[in-house]
């Protein structure tokens, strides 16, 4: 608490809200408001009962194990929108973070945990309206239960099979990072009772790989997710199947492949793994966006760099969602939603970006593809003080208006009517999901 309240140093002494934006049609955002969501991604936590040790599995790369960087500014924790969510969640009644009123806040979410208990995480989505939130994690848990939430598993570990230490000394972020997929790789192990890494690709596809991504299935997953670009760069090329069996059978008991080498067993493994999200009907989310971390490439994640991948004829039995619509690339991203089999969503840009910005990227993928776009949150943990809840508020908040933005602008221009304003509305934040994902 003393630590948060050392971080609010400063802060204004009133609460402010995401206040409506200028030339929004308020009668259209009543009813986007009215529209009950389904969530495309999120991070959050499971319900933690007292005593109980925290949870840990809200995802495959926790950012505490790089070195410290800076966050942007609305995801400050001193952001006194943050004031105007408490108020919202937790009816929190002060216009400031004090000390004093931190102490009332943390109680009043301790009430909310006694009255609810598993039900809390359900709770934070009624608050919020939305219907269904699709939970990137490495395990589901307690309270975060189907169908107000459905697991989104982590398959990066996959492709990255072999000794890792080059990567690591190439990039400092990949020195934090790595050592957590390669743990998560000897879980998936385990979790098949397989002692060691198989001696040939043949034997490592049919023994670790396939049966990984069936349990993850039989488990309640509906897509899978990279993060590979906290890893690598995005440029997942044509696999050289050659190269990639050679370069497993003489690197798969030790010593460091060749980075090219290592590349090819890497291409082969996403295109595989793609495939058999595909034949299993699992969508590939892939982030996307300008990422965390001091050392994040962010030219490696442009998301032009997927199109071999999007346009190959093995892969069109494959949907793949570019999760945070790879901003600051939007605009290349709507050019790629052009492909039958490619969808984006917004998240994460609903916090780093205020919703003026944010309605401009929505308006121009609403002009082209609207079938294709996608609402998320990213809901994620900052800790007790702001927590998944929070951030989700803030994403919500923003989504909500930034469409209701786009929308008006759309109308006022003669673009659509009101009808079609809705009907665009209903698309984005819920019917485009459903129809992806076979939900009712």
């Amino acid at each position: 608490m003393r630590n948060f309240t050392l971080l609010c140093l400063g802060v204004v002494a009133f609460a402010i809200g995401i206040h409506a934006q200028s030339g929004i049609d308020r009668d259209l955002l009543n009813e986007i408001n009215k529209i009950k969501a389904i969530d495309n991604h999120a991070h959050p936590v499971k319900y933690v009962a007292q005593g109980e040790a925290t949870d840990t599995e809200f995802d495959a790369l926790p950012l505490d194990v790089i070195t410290p960087f800076p966050l942007p500014v609305r995801l400050a924790p001193n952001n006194p929108e943050f004031i105007r969510a408490w108020h919202d969640l937790y009816r929190y009644s002060h216009n400031d973070m004090s000390e004093a009123h931190l102490r009332e806040l943390m109680a009043a979410k301790q009430n909310v945990l006694q009255q609810n208990g598993d039900r809390t995480p359900a709770w934070i989505l009624d608050q919020l309206n939305i219907e269904t939130m699709f939970a990137n994690r490495v395990a589901m848990g307690r309270g975060l239960t189907s169908p107000r939430f459905v697991w989104v598993p982590f398959d990066d570990a996959l492709i990255f099979p072999l000794n890792n230490e080059a990567a690591k000394r190439f990039n400092q972020d990949y020195k934090g990072f790595y050592p957590a997929e390669e743990r998560l790789l000897k879980r998936y192990l385990s979790d098949l009772n397989v002692r060691a890494l198989p001696l040939s690709l043949d034997a490592y596809l049919k023994q670790v790989v396939t049966p990984t991504l069936e349990r993850q299935k039989k488990n309640g997953a509906v897509a899978i997710k990279y993060e590979a670009a906290y890893l690598r760069k995005l440029d997942f090329d044509d696999p050289n199947e050659t190269v990639a069996r050679a370069t497993y059978a003489r690197f798969v008991r030790g010593g460091e492949p060749p980075a090219r080498d290592y590349k090819a067993l890497q291409d082969f493994l996403f295109f595989y793994i793609a495939r058999e999200a595909g034949r299993l009907g699992l969508a590939v989310h892939i982030h996307c966006i300008e990422g965390a971390g001091g050392f994040y490439r962010q030219s490696g994640s442009n998301p032009l760099l997927l199109e071999t991948a999007f346009n190959d004829a093995t892969l069109r039995k494959t949907n793949f969602v570019v999760v945070h619509g790879g901003y600051p690339f939007t605009k290349e991203m709507g050019s790629l939603m052009s492909k039958p089999n490619v969808y984006a969503d917004f998240s994460a840009q609903s916090f780093f970006t205020y919703p003026r910005e944010l309605s401009e990227t929505l308006r121009n993928w609403m002009e082209f593809y609207p079938d294709k776009i996608l609402f998320g949150t990213d809901a994620f943990s900052f800790g007790p003080e702001v927590d998944w809840g929070e951030v989700a508020w803030l994403s919500n908040t923003t989504s909500r208006q930034a469409l209701a933005l786009a929308l008006t602008g759309m109308m006022n221009d003669g673009e659509i009517d009101r009808a079609r304003a809705l009907e665009l509305a209903r698309m984005v934040l819920h019917d485009n999901a459903a129809k992806l994902y076979g939900m009712k």
